[in-house]
């Protein structure tokens, strides 16, 4: 609960192919060190398998070599640079504050999370970083002169899983390693988990979309076309999403009828139950 005893609501997601088109990396940063995109993926994807690595944590390393070796800035300003050249879906500026307004209507307070493995620091660089109750997300480490030298913290699929698990217990930061596993009675979470929407592009957020539609929430699959709609679909089919909608976040869109009838849902089921507490103080 919030201070003003409203129930918390939510709304956690990916970023790379949920907020935005294709991967951050693509608007600016890899034009900037003189790669096309699917090289700079070879070269990434590539170093991981011959090594056995993690995708994240090459990708991240593949950044800073091939910036190092063009000149280009490794300071976070750099960084949040790039990040401003990043494509938005559309309506995804506007989303915030119209779908807080369905929650405002309702009594519910609706807060909003990023779980992505893309870079915090170009997600600082975006229009709506300031609409986010906590990041969690892939970043680096600084030296004494802010350049980056080494990865801080990298999120792949899995480890996006132990973020659901913080946002619920209202513990925003990423290097918590102790609070995350103490044990917390469902009915003391700030957040619970029937209360979580999860939005995500494809099968890196399986994990996430799969444990919070099992603990009762709601997961929603978009697709940027409709050439990406089959993995989508296929998602509904596995039964590990509830929905899937095109990225259009506009107003009376498809995704903000889904998600006004879930918050509505979830109003109806709190009131439901304050109802049934009220008639029988034993019930849950």
């Amino acid at each position: 609960m919030t201070t003003d005893n409203r129930p918390q609501i939510a709304l956690i997601y990916d970023f790379d192919g949920t907020l935005a088109p294709g991967n951050m990396q693509e608007f600016g940063f890899i034009q900037a060190i003189g790669d096309d995109i699917d090289q700079f993926w070879k070269k990434c994807n590539k170093l991981a398998e011959k090594n056995d690595a993690n995708h994240i944590l090459t990708y991240m390393y593949t950044m800073l070599n091939e910036a190092r070796a063009d000149g280009i800035s490794l300071k976070r300003k750099s960084f949040k640079k790039f990040g401003s050249m990043v494509k938005l879906f559309p309506g995804v500026e506007q989303w915030f504050t119209e779908i807080n307004k369905v929650g405002d209507a309702l009594g519910l307070d609706v807060k909003h999370y990023i779980n992505s493995s893309g870079l915090r620091e170009m997600i600082e660089g975006t229009p709506i970083y300031h609409e986010f109750e906590a990041i969690y997300s892939s970043t680096y480490l600084y030296d004494v002169d802010g350049v980056a030298y080494w990865p801080g913290q990298a999120v792949d699929s899995i480890a996006k899983t132990q973020f659901i698990f913080k946002i619920a217990r209202g513990i925003k930061e990423m290097s918590d390693n102790m609070k995350v596993n103490e044990y917390m009675p469902s009915e003391a979470l700030p957040v619970k988990y029937e209360h979580m929407v999860y939005f995500g592009d494809g099968f890196t957020d399986v994990p996430s979309m799969t444990l919070i539609r099992n603990y009762g929430g709601h997961s929603v699959a978009v697709y940027a076309d409709e050439s990406c709609k089959e993995k989508a679909q296929k998602l509904i089919e596995q039964q590990r999403v509830d929905f899937i909608a095109k990225a259009d976040y506009t107003l009376n869109g498809e995704i903000y009828n889904v998600v006004t009838s879930i918050l509505k849902k979830i109003k109806a089921d709190l009131d439901f139950n304050s109802l049934l507490h009220s008639h029988n103080p034993h019930t849950k």
